[in-house]
């Protein structure tokens, strides 16, 4: 420890020095220095502990004091254990001023110590019963530790935090034992607010109200999840709530904790709505501080409220007590609107956080609008999240597509700079999910704000760009609509309404426009010098887009210009701006039959035999191109993304074994049985004799069998579960995984590869050698008949690796079996004997890399039919941390006998099965990394 960056080791045997001294004054001097200069960390502390035992022992209460003061500060888990007997016996002290302090010392020990919690409780409840309010307040705070510590001791015992350890802590003896104190609690604070002025206990006029905040603490300990408990402190609760003064801070600081109370505890709906009353009047207080305090208790109380509700927890049927506050909160709804205008910026971002949480379907409108509104005013800095947050909102609570669309525009006419591509790409689908009239209409108030801006919004021009472009001859029509009377439109009707309050709704219309101006207006846009790249891209397809729309519509001169304003760009310095420019250009020429030649002066359309024009069919997939995109179903994509999600969290997506994964019907297996672990059907149960395979190639098999056989993932591990043998002439496999799919049935003879084109294959000469590996790296490769059947009559004389058996083997082998959920198993694999190489010993090791131990451990292993196994059980069914200095790991030994070693590898299939943090994890995997040739 330093002081300043000075070391202070100097000074510390020096402390020690004057603690050991008979004299008070040094004493008071060396216990001071002992506890600024020393921390528990320091091993100089040990040398204390026999003064400290001395001093618990003087007859001098102030020697006695400064001893338990130190205890209180620097005890370490030894000393607490040590010098606990004397901090008991000043429990029990007849002076006051060594009680306190006992009670201060024994809450450090019993929190450095935990197993020591209930020996003491007993001792601490007699305390209660002590009228001195020092006293009283030191074994409050005392027994709140012991209730803190018991719970964390608990949960620690469990491994984490789930409800079965939460239910043993509510069913702990030392709990039980305070639930009895809890008249007694209420009767000590009933005393104290009907009691009259007393000056040694009195602050701005409230009777002691650092007692009255620690009862309400413990309290709020005692009353969670009881309800007996929570109904004998009802009364007070209330008589809390309403009888004290908020004029002086302290009955403010008395009132904070009884709200926090009265959410914690099993308190009816009134005393809810009377704890939400109390923080709607904090909101109206002038001091700063309050405000936060009550907008932050009152965002918690709400989403406490709405995940209990979630949970189905609360009298209600749907949780309606735990919604209770957020109804109450509604009646203060305009209050904290008001809060987003206040000056000081934690308090408007407070507000914020609490509106999202008062937004449901009967205020979305009027809340929406507020944000909308602190939207203009807020920093930038923030306006990216507030835009995400109003996107969730209107998804979640949107009355109608109209005002959801509505407000989306008006949000990107205010932050477009801002607001993250997510919003747009969600506004770009719900107009594109939208009904023809609500496009109409986007299409309208979109190229209206487009032409009012000034060009900085980017999110706008992106999405006014993109829906113009599909939806650009709408815009050659008039709209008009009529708003409904309240909500609807955020900005017509409030203009509407300020002219003219007491008049019916007056319908709105759009002008129909003529394809000059559109074109006009986008013109502009894109010959600002501030216009980013991307938008000019974005242009650029709406011109080619809207030269289709308007092919009937526009004039020539119109038409023409387009073009012009497409092709402007051929020469630009953006790569992409040149390439979109030229692919464009192209697709206009084409759907107006030009054709268009490339730099070696072909067409690079293809022009029709005899003449310069395009094909129809060019026209046609030209206009194809530039037709209106297809609805995106983004609830469809969601599903589809959870649905993978899934998949690989559960192992079924990577699972070579899952022979329903193409499509393919399953192979028969023999043992009729739908069980995970019976590998019948994936190492060929039906099949009575192996099929050995050559580039995708059967040699032998009867027919009936090859076609029941599905092929997937596993043809990429060929080496595994077939029989290479002396390459045949047989048909090569392309280097990209597959024959030509347009050649037909070819016959034995040496089939042309294919290089670089699908569609123009070039033969060339095949080694035969050469493509006895083919099938590993084509796993779409077809099955073939060969017509030299008689070359595959040895097909177990030769290995499927180039280690010969029997060879050399390492004599040790460590292989990766999975790691899943902090839970690791490798295999290490030895040969136990040397003259019998088909015989191994796998040892499977547990490694734990989670902060908790796992528990109910339990591995199955299945194995094809030509292995044979023996496993024994594993050394422990609970898989400590590892890497600590007293765990042992846990192992499970495995003998395995490969009967075809060489012709086909060892492979398993695992399912492990253990219990993390309480919660069950069964997790499957294969295992096939075992070296070829030897095991």
């Amino acid at each position: 420890m330093t002081t300043i960056g000075y070391p202070t080791h100097f000074g510390q045997l020096e402390c020690m020095k004057l603690v050991a001294s008979p004299h008070f004054p040094e004493k008071r001097i060396g216990y001071l220095g002992m506890m600024l200069l020393l921390s528990e960390q320091q091993e100089v502390l040990m040398l204390a502990t026999n003064s400290l035992k001395n001093d618990l022992n003087s007859s001098n209460k102030f020697i006695a004091g400064l001893a338990l003061a130190a205890i209180g500060n620097l005890a370490t888990p030894d000393m607490s254990r040590d010098l606990a007997p004397e901090v008991d016996k000043h429990l029990s002290n007849s002076n006051p001023y060594l009680r306190k302090k006992a009670c201060l010392a024994m809450a450090r020990c019993l929190r450095k110590c935990p197993d020591m919690v209930e020996d003491f409780v007993e001792r601490v409840v007699g305390l209660l019963n002590d009228r001195v309010h020092g006293v009283l307040i030191t074994v409050v705070q005392l027994m709140t530790q012991v209730l803190v510590i018991d719970r964390e001791s608990i949960l620690e015992e469990g491994g984490g935090q789930y409800d079965g350890e939460e239910d043993a802590y509510y069913e702990s003896p030392t709990r039980t034992a305070f639930l009895k104190l809890v008249p007694s609690l209420v009767k000590l604070l009933r005393n104290l607010l009907s009691m009259g002025y007393s000056p040694d206990h009195d602050v701005g006029g409230i009777s002691d109200p650092f007692l009255q905040v620690q009862i309400l603490i413990l309290l709020r300990l005692l009353g969670a999840n009881d309800v007996k408990a929570s109904e004998e402190m009802n009364d007070v609760l209330a008589q809390v709530a309403t009888n004290t003064e908020t004029s002086k801070n302290a009955g403010n600081a008395i009132l904070y904790e009884c709200v926090q109370t009265i959410m914690a505890v099993e308190s009816d709906d009134g005393l809810r709505v009377l704890a939400v009353n109390i923080l709607g009047r904090f909101l109206l207080n002038r001091d700063n501080n309050i405000r936060y305090v009550a907008l932050n208790t009152l965002a918690k109380c709400i989403a406490d409220g709405a995940h209990a509700a979630r949970s189905g927890e609360g009298g209600g049927e749907n949780g309606d007590d735990a919604n209770t506050a957020s109804s109450a909160l509604q009646r203060h709804r305009t209050t904290v609107v008001d809060c987003l205008k206040d000056p000081d910026i934690s308090i408007r971002q407070r507000a914020l956080e609490l509106i999202y949480h008062l937004v449901n379907q009967d205020n979305v409108e009027a809340l929406t609008a507020e944000l909308l509104n602190y939207l203009v005013l807020c920093p930038r800095e923030h306006r990216g999240d507030i835009c995400t947050r109003v996107l969730k909102v209107v998804d979640k609570f949107s009355p109608d597509d109209r005002w959801r669309v509505d407000t989306l525009i008006t949000m990107l006419t205010i932050a477009g700079r801002e607001c993250e591509s997510s919003v747009q790409s969600a506004t770009v689908i719900y107009i594109s999910q939208s009904s023809e009239d609500l496009r109409a209409y986007s299409v309208h108030k979109l190229l209206k704000a487009i032409r009012d801006d000034d060009g900085s919004q980017r999110g706008l021009l992106n999405v006014g760009i993109w829906s113009i472009g599909e939806y650009g001859d709408l815009l050659l029509n008039p709209y008009s609509y009529t708003p409904p009377s309240s909500g609807g439109n955020l900005t017509e009707v409030a203009e509407l309404s300020a002219m003219s309050p007491d008049s019916a709704p007056v319908t709105v219309s759009f002008m129909a426009l003529d394809p000059a101006s559109v074109v006009e207006i986008f013109e502009e846009v894109m010959n600002r010098h501030t216009c980013p790249v991307e938008v000019k891209q974005r242009a650029l397809t709406c011109f080619t887009k809207l030269r289709e729309r308007f092919e009937n519509s526009a004039d020539a001169a119109t038409l023409e210009k387009i073009q012009n304003l497409v092709k402007k760009y051929e020469g630009s310095s953006s790569l992409e701006l040149q390439l979109r420019s030229c692919e464009y250009g192209a697709l206009i020429n084409a759907i107006k039959g030009v054709s268009v030649k490339g730099g070696n002066g072909d067409d690079i359309f293809g022009t029709n035999q005899g003449s310069e024009s395009v094909s129809d069919t060019v026209k046609t997939a030209a206009k194809e191109a530039l037709a209106r995109m297809p609805v995106v179903d983004i609830k469809l994509i969601q599903r589809k993304r959870a649905e993978r999600a899934d998949a690989l969290v559960e192992g079924d997506a990577m699972d070579p074994f899952d022979t329903g994964s193409n499509g393919a019907a399953p192979a028969p297996s023999s043992s009729g049985g739908g069980d995970l672990l019976d590998l019948n059907d994936i190492f060929g149960g039906g099949v009575t004799a192996p099929v050995a395979t050559q580039n995708g190639s059967a040699l032998k098999a009867p027919s009936a069998k090859i076609e029941a056989t599905p092929h997937n993932d596993v043809d990429l591990l060929a080496d595994i579960f077939s029989v290479p043998v002396v390459p045949a002439s047989t048909p090569v496999a392309t280097p990209g995984g597959g024959f030509d799919i347009f050649g037909g049935t070819q016959p034995a003879a040496p089939a042309p590869s294919i290089q670089n084109d699908l569609f123009a294959p070039q033969p060339v000469a095949v080694n035969p050698t050469q493509s006895l590996g083919s099938s590993l790296v084509d796993p779409f490769a077809a099955t073939i008949p060969t017509q030299q059947p008689q070359q595959a009559k040895a097909p177990a004389a030769i290995p499927s690796s180039p280690a010969a058996v029997g060879g050399p083997t390492p004599s040790s082998v460590t292989v990766q079996g999975f790691s899943h959920q902090g839970l690791t198993v490798e295999f290490e694999c030895t040969k136990p004997d040397s003259l019998n190489k088909q015989n191994s010993v796998l040892v499977a090791k547990f490694i734990n890399t989670t902060d908790a131990p796992l528990y109910g451990l339990h591995l199955q292993v299945a194995v094809p039919k030509y292995v044979t196994m023996e496993m024994k059980p594993p050394t422990s069914t609970t898989v400590p941390v590892t890497g600590g200095s007293s765990t042992k790991q846990v192992t499970q030994t495995i003998s395995v006998t490969n009967t075809m070693l060489g012709t086909k590898n060892l492979m398993l299939k695992l399912k492990a099965s253990f219990t993390s943090k309480g919660a069950k994890v069964e997790h499957l995997a294969t295992c096939s990394g075992f070296p070829a040739g030897q095991y």
